[in-house]
């Protein structure tokens, strides 16, 4: 018996067989191997289906119209791939006023055209106002480096008779 398979179990495929790393025991019995690997990707979840309230409406009339004529609506239920209890639900909404009143947008009301415009002039001067107020500091620090190259570049005879005055 070799040293592997003193270490191993005597190469049966147990428990204490050696494997390289990240590889598990699948637990089955020796001679046995695995056939089918798992796929890894993901599925897509299923998405509830959404119907706009006009396609409930015309379904709800083609419903109506098909009434008279037997097998009419199964027909239709199946090619459209709904269910009885679909248009059962959209009759009574219907008759409720509440397709109509889900057709409007939701959400929020737009902004009055006013209100729109003023907050975008107000944007406007807080901007204009800002860059005033930048122009009269350049100004400022312009007029100040003037004040400050003119004594600096005053004639030094002057100066020089100020100091020797002492």
């Amino acid at each position: 018996m070799s040293l592997f398979e003193r270490k191993s179990g005597g190469g049966n495929g147990g428990p204490g067989v050696e494997r390289a790393v990240g590889e598990r025991s699948t637990g089955a019995g020796p001679g046995t191997t695995i056939t089918e690997v798992p796929n890894p990707e993901l599925t897509r979840r299923a998405q509830r289906r959404r119907f706009t309230s006009a396609y409930k409406l015309a379904i709800v009339r083609q419903a109506d119209s098909l009434a008279q004529k037997p097998g009419g609506i199964g027909a239709l239920l199946r090619r459209e791939g709904l269910y009885s209890s679909h248009l059962t639900k959209w009759r009574r909404q219907r008759d409720e006023g509440a397709l109509e009143a889900l057709s409007r947008p939701r959400g929020r009301q737009p902004a009055p055209a006013l209100e729109v415009e003023n907050a975008h002039l107000r944007r406007r001067l807080a901007l204009a106002e800002a860059e005033l107020e930048k122009a009269r500091t350049v100004i400022e620090v312009q007029g100040n480096v003037s004040a400050l190259l003119g004594q600096l570049l005053e004639p030094r005879s002057a100066k020089a008779d100020t100091s020797t005055a002492r």
